[in-house]
């Protein structure tokens, strides 16, 4: 059995392009294609259907799949355990995140932990709420930072709770109110921070009956920073967002607290490498800057 060959299939099949297999594997695109046409040889039938376009599985490989897959992150856990044994001196953290921790948390907590164990290297995947839990359960990243509650096969870690702020141009006629009425959600432009399930800002205007007059959505905190400077609207963000930012806005607490809790997730704690569990040590401890 050769595990490269079984790796080479499933980057192939993930990223239906021989091409992109390669750059992930850092291979040539000529020894990927050489590797499944090796398999698919040695196991008689085929595995890709090829064009102009692109690849796609066959029949026969959509059932193959799922059992290299598994073969191939059994090897990848063989090799976490070997790294265990070395000490952690060596070895890669995957870690899902969103833009405001992995842009204010994150990286202090790498460079301490760098300091102890800088061998250690990290690849981070930003994505919204319901990416990063996909990328859990599928075991694409060690652990990730999500919104809980979450979903009930992803085991979790309280972390904190991070205020939602409103946020206003400078010269919104509310600019030196003391907190934000909540009736006014309702009367201006709203700029929504949100992307695929429902999130936090919609489901506080449901438990509040509070129809915004929503103008724009997406999940680029800074565009929504830049149009509420610009006085398109206004909009909410977690507070955790506002730091050091470079918009002329200002933020206001809403006049009913509003929070969203902040906690890491993961498939199976004691599953984690021991690099992964030696960095949420870390992670436990810190301090937010």
């Amino acid at each position: 059995m050769n595990i490269q060959k079984y790796w080479a299939f499933v980057k192939a099949a993930e990223t239906q392009s021989f091409t992109k297999a390669a750059d992930a594997l850092n291979y040539t695109q000529s020894g990927i294609s050489r590797m499944i046409s090796d398999l698919e040889s040695e196991w008689g039938v085929s595995l890709f259907e090829r064009g102009r376009t692109g690849i796609s599985l066959t029949s026969d490989g959509l059932k193959l799949f799922p059992h290299i897959k598994r073969i191939c992150k059994e090897q990848e856990n063989i090799m976490m355990q070997i790294e265990d044994l070395h000490n952690i001196q060596t070895g890669i953290i995957r870690i899902g995140t969103f833009s405001s921790v992995a842009t204010h948390w994150l990286p202090v907590m790498i460079k301490s932990f760098k300091k102890d164990y800088p061998n250690i290297d990290f690849e981070l995947l930003l994505g919204d709420y319901t990416e990063i839990e996909s990328w859990i359960v599928e075991g694409r990243v060690d652990f990730g930072f999500l919104r809980l509650p979450t979903n009930a096969e992803i085991e979790t870690i309280y972390l904190e709770q991070d205020r939602l702020l409103v946020v206003i141009p400078e010269d919104h006629p509310l600019a030196n109110c003391k907190k934000f009425p909540i009736n006014e959600l309702a009367n201006n432009p709203f700029m929504l921070l949100e992307k695929g399930a429902k999130a936090e800002i919609s489901e506080l205007f449901e438990m509040h009956q509070i129809s915004p007059q929503v103008q724009f959505t997406t999940w680029d905190d800074y565009a929504i920073m830049s149009m509420v400077e610009n006085g398109l609207g206004i909009s909410m963000l977690p507070e955790l967002i506002l730091q050091r930012i470079p918009y002329r806005i200002i933020a206001k607490e809403l006049e009913v607290p509003a929070f969203r809790t902040i906690g890491i997730g993961m498939r199976d704690q004691k599953s984690l490498s021991l690099a992964s569990k030696r960095f949420l040590e870390y992670l436990s401890c810190r301090k937010r800057v």
